[in-house]
């Protein structure tokens, strides 16, 4: 396998639409192609993607492929693994960067078996030497960093969401230019599988890792029909989603589609604010890329204060709804917090008797 400087980043689409994700992981290619020296190539994957295709090479002055065929679309692991990994061994890569989304935790491992690459997941940081990079994860549910160095000339990466954001200067930027769009026919081939569609999960689970503002819900709501108060604060932002811990998803208030957390979806949105709940290690994993954490909790002590830049010591039910109605006018703006509560320490500092 020709295995020349060149980084891959393969794209993520939802229903023709370009994932936020995609963004922050060509800012992760940008930073690592700094240090290698490295041309970038953007892949999209699908059928008739190359308008796709076109649109990411304008925005990010980025060469792209469109890699089309009839069977990568809709998405299969199986025919997206063996599609890149055909790509991969006709034109090179060293390093192949993909969303450390489910779709990308589906076929990276299987990708990088295909090929003989290594396999580095939920990457967060690059350190070390320019020429020998070290990648960084966190392990044990965001309780230690491990660093990482690939030991084979060809490397497939996940990328965790929010580590690298999109608008950040992380590496050099291309020169301005146009840049091309090759097109790329996939040969059809026999495949074990076949994917039939896909089922919609719901417009408001799809919201939530594209939201600015997730506001989630835990096990001290007290009850399913205070999951209204928890809408209605969400309904006071613009671009905002519902999320929860998976006590909640355990007892039905909502599916499992709303769960953030080690078992469930992670989230990095402008604005977190958690609702009744305690801050469990497997749901702190899902949301610690957030910008600013707001928690409310009538638990002086509870373990969400520690990652929280305000903390509301007071009962939901009494909060929520004088925020909303102070700030119902505002919707869609900065929500104020209001007189009511306690305001707790800062991220970082446990409230309660000078602790």
């Amino acid at each position: 396998m020709d295995t020349q400087n060149r980084i891959l980043v393969v794209v993520e689409r939802i229903e023709d639409a370009i994932r936020p994700v995609t963004l922050e992981t060509v800012a992760f290619a940008r930073r690592l192609a700094g240090r290698e020296s490295a041309a970038i190539r953007i892949v999209v994957p699908g059928r008739d993607v190359r308008d796709a295709a076109g649109e990411l090479a304008d925005r990010t002055g980025i060469d792209a492929i469109a890699l089309e065929a009839e069977s990568l679309d809709p998405y299969s692991a199986e025919t997206w693994r063996l599609a890149l990994a055909a790509l991969i061994r006709e034109q090179g890569a060293s390093h192949i960067c993909i969303p450390h989304t489910s779709r990308g935790c589906d076929f990276a491992p299987a990708l990088a078996a295909g090929i003989g690459a290594s396999c580095i997941t939920a990457v967060e940081e690059i350190c070390g030497e320019r020429d020998s990079p070290t990648f960084v994860r966190s392990i044990f549910n965001g309780k230690m960093r491990m660093r990482v160095r690939a030991n084979r000339d060809v490397t497939v990466l996940t990328v965790q969401p929010g580590a690298f954001p999109a608008d950040s200067p992380t590496g050099p930027l291309p020169e301005k230019r146009k840049a091309g769009v090759e097109i790329l026919r996939v040969p059809a081939s026999p495949h074990r599988t076949r994917a039939l569609g896909v089922l919609a999960a719901g417009e408001e689970n799809l919201e939530l890792a594209l939201a600015d503002t997730v506001v989630s819900a835990g096990r001290g709501i007290g009850a399913e029909e205070n999951l209204g108060l928890i809408r209605k604060l969400a309904g006071l932002f613009s671009k905002s989603a519902v999320g929860c811990s998976r006590t909640v998803c355990d007892r039905g208030w909502l599916d499992f589609g709303h769960q953030i957390g080690l078992t469930g979806k992670t989230v990095s949105p402008k604005l977190y604010i958690a609702c009744g709940i305690s801050g469990a290690v497997q749901h702190l994993a899902g949301m610690r890329g957030s910008k600013y954490v707001v928690a409310i909790n009538t638990d002086p002590g509870a373990a969400i204060f520690r990652e929280a830049d305000v903390g509301i010591v007071e009962d939901l039910t009494t909060f929520i709804p004088l925020v909303v109605g102070r700030c119902h006018p505002l919707s869609g703006g900065p929500v104020a917090t209001g007189d009511s509560g306690t305001a707790a320490p800062p991220r970082g500092h446990a409230p309660g008797n000078g602790s």
